[in-house]
């Protein structure tokens, strides 16, 4: 990958690649899943905090079947035993499942593939009657048996009894100098163990990640799928392939996204969202109903019912807007309340704020919410009215149906129910010429 990352967190839509892994082994409701890690051990045990696995470490990278060896002697015998790879995200589960099945009926299961290009990939070998009696590496493979199409994929499943005894046998008298676990493939046919291919629905679901242009062709390959996904659960996307997908997301029914969306994190848009192009929505939700204009950024936001937002707005921090809110164009809000039906159309900054119903917020109003050391509240009461220019210097407090003159600067608490102005009083100087004149 020519990274300092580990190869296993490299994000593939907004998530790790290790993470769509462990979230297919859950899916299959396993009774233990043993991580198994190498020197970046803690870097990649700490993207996963709170998760029940038995991690593992490999002190030495000496192959997959070491590898394997490593996490056995947690193993019961009588488990069945499902080996998966950190890097190869998309295989499905049914697929899974099969293997599974197979060995806990006693057998061997190895998943393949008939691929087009099967450069990298251990090649599957068969007998005159088609049976599986092993797999050789692509390293160790002669001119013939390279020019096979059908490729093992990494993954496998056995009985742990039969496992444990067929990696006792590894030994690393190959091209690599390495344990392979696909030799004990080999030692099972000699045992006369019974294996069985399980054939993955499509090449796509073995693909594995190597170096930076496989992760994209993945991405691009999951990116379509996820896309497929939202239009099914109800969601109109106007060019599925520029709406981008990096996280979780849900939708309601009717929704509609235009080009160049990227919905990351955890997403909810309920029914008839409506999402403008070149828009990022990053863990929020949004209520029925509600309008997102072109060119927005909304991040860490609860957003009602029937609100409109934008166009080139930005909602940061822990904004909530309740039912009918409007934050128009050029408007930022960050860890603040927008009340029903209030209303900010025109360039404003509305940062720690506690706004109540029915206020109209007039262009170019700010809080002025950071002294220098600290951040402090201004609280609006319900229909108050702000005029344009004005500056709120927080702590501070507008009553319910106070009005503040435009172009005041109020650092003072405004009563309810009356009008305040705050201005300089204007002077001219006649005369008065600009140096140069």
């Amino acid at each position: 990958m020519n990274s300092d990352l580990p190869k296993v967190l490299h994000e593939l839509a907004g998530r790790p690649l290790l993470e769509h892994v462990l979230e297919r082994a859950l899916g299959l409701g396993p009774e233990r899943i043993h991580v198994v890690v190498g020197e970046d051990a803690e870097l990649v045990r700490s993207r996963f905090p709170g998760f029940q696995a038995q991690w593992v470490p490999q002190a030495e990278r000496l192959g997959t079947g070491h590898a394997v060896m490593q996490a056995m002697p947690g193993i019961p015998d009588a488990a069945a035993v499902l080996v998966l790879n950190g890097d190869v995200p998309l295989t499905s589960p049914r697929t899974l499942e099969q293997a599974i099945s197979a060995a806990a009926g006693g057998e061997m299961a190895v998943v393949c593939a008939e691929v087009e290009d099967p450069g990298g990939y251990g090649r599957v070998l068969r007998d005159e009657a088609g049976r599986v009696v092993g797999i050789v590496e692509e390293r160790d493979a002669d001119a013939r048996q390279r020019e096979r199409s059908e490729i093992y994929s990494g993954v496998l499943a056995a009985p742990a009894r039969h496992l444990r005894a067929c990696l006792a046998r590894l030994d690393n008298d190959n091209a690599q100098g390495e344990y392979y676990l696909t030799d004990i493939v080999g030692y099972a046919v000699g045992d006369g163990l019974a294996v069985h291919a399980v054939h993955a629905s499509s090449a796509e679901e073995v693909m594995g990640v190597n170096d930076r242009v496989q992760l994209a062709r993945l991405e691009r390959l999951l990116q379509a799928r996820l896309a497929e996904s939202l239009m099914r659960e109800g969601a109109t996307l106007l060019d599925p392939s520029r709406v981008e997908v990096r996280g979780r997301v849900r939708v309601g029914r009717d929704v509609r996204i235009d080009v160049d969306v990227i919905l990351e994190g955890d997403v909810v848009l309920g029914d008839g969202v409506c999402v403008g192009p070149y828009t990022r929505i990053r863990d929020s939700d949004l209520g029925a109903r509600s309008e997102v204009f072109g060119h927005c950024e909304i991040e860490e936001a609860h957003v009602g019912e029937e609100c409109r937002i934008g166009p080139y707005a930005r909602l940061r921090g822990g904004v909530r807007l309740d039912e009918r809110a409007r934050l128009g164009t050029f408007v930022e809000a960050k860890a603040s309340r927008i009340g029903a039906g209030s209303k900010a159309n025109h360039l404003s900054y509305l940062g720690d704020a506690e706004i109540g119903r029915d206020v109209n917020i007039g262009a170019g109003t700010i809080t002025c919410n950071y002294d220098g050391a600290q951040k402090h509240r201004t609280r609006i009461g319900d229909r108050a009215f702000v005029g344009s220019g004005v500056e709120l210097v927080a702590p501070v407090v507008v009553g319910e149906g106070a009005t503040i003159g435009a172009g005041s600067t109020i650092s003072k608490d405004a009563p309810p129910e009356a009008l305040t102005v705050a201005r300089a009083r204007p002077s001219t100087i006649a005369g008065w010429r600009r140096r140069g004149q």
